[in-house]
């Protein structure tokens, strides 16, 4: 049975050299990819190592290529810049001398407010309320608002959907919660340009639908703790010519903004050209 422990565990970057790191996967089995949420979630552990003193505020990763869950990850961190407010990165992944994926993160030092706002938190039932999923897990709790199903192809909605979720026993810190989100930004987005379409579900994804993620985006506003609720409100404002634009926003429990992000993803029939593009990540 999958714990949070495992998780954590590939969260632990084993150094090689300056700059060079090896990685576990989250996972076992013969022909399974690497999820696009561990290659996030390792990239901001990377890039936070280059400068700990800041936090990280963004990350931005193109999946270029997918990688295979039973072979070690290879990691390297180009330092871009480290300066008293700033610092950024490129982290990049590999395996067997090819390119996965490549990510930018930023990081920020902590500054006082000069100006202050943001969107209300969603009206939705709480997190008691809502419907259990077994989407995640014991160790990653998930609840569906409003009844709403991304894997039946007959459940037609809105191309929204809100969700809250949580890691139960996560460790407080701010780069374990930053990376945990980073996990679980990655499922929701597909599943949810999906619902508006009569026949199309998440659930046939790899069985007569090709997807993948393409670009993530995520930025981080306030401190958060991964333990805690957080609602994760998706919306897919976008979908056609094979593709799909997705954006969400994260708040806890209390209403406070701690996070968005955004997604391009390829969404189209099994067995269609890919233009040349490498094999999926997701």
């Amino acid at each position: 049975m999958t714990e949070l422990s495992d998780l954590l565990n590939v969260l632990e970057l084993e150094p090689a050299g300056e700059g060079r790191y090896t990685a576990r996967n989250f996972g076992d089995g013969p022909g399974l990819v690497v999820f696009g949420g561990q290659l996030l979630a390792q990239a901001l552990v990377a890039g936070s190592l280059v400068d700990e003193s800041k936090e990280v505020k963004s990350l931005h990763t193109i999946f270029a290529r997918s990688g295979a869950v039973d072979q070690p990850l290879d990691i390297d961190v180009d330092v871009m810049h480290t300066g008293r407010a700033f610092a950024s990165a490129a982290v990049s992944f590999s395996q067997g001398g090819k390119l996965c994926s490549r990510s930018l993160v930023l990081l920020s030092a902590e500054e006082p407010d000069l100006i202050r706002h943001q969107p209300a938190r969603p009206d939705v039932e709480s997190p008691a309320e809502a419907t259990g999923s077994s989407h995640g897990g014991g160790w990653w709790e998930i609840r569906t608002c409003g009844g709403a199903d991304i894997n039946d192809p007959e459940a037609v909605g809105p191309a929204e959907l809100a969700v809250w979720m949580r890691f139960p026993g996560a460790p407080d810190d701010v780069r374990t919660s930053q990376a945990l989100l980073a996990y679980a930004s990655d499922g929701f987005l597909i599943g949810t340009a999906m619902r508006p379409h009569p026949g199309v579900g998440q659930a046939l994804s790899h069985v007569t639908i090709s997807t993948t993620v393409l670009t993530h985006t995520l930025t981080f506003h306030e401190p958060f703790r991964a333990g805690d609720w957080m609602l994760v409100a998706h919306e897919a404002p976008y979908a056609g010519r094979g593709r799909s634009y997705g954006r969400a926003h994260v708040f806890t429990e209390d209403g406070r903004l701690v996070a968005s992000f955004v997604q391009e993803n390829l969404i189209r029939e099994l067995g269609e050209s890919a233009g040349g593009r490498p094999g999926a990540v997701m």
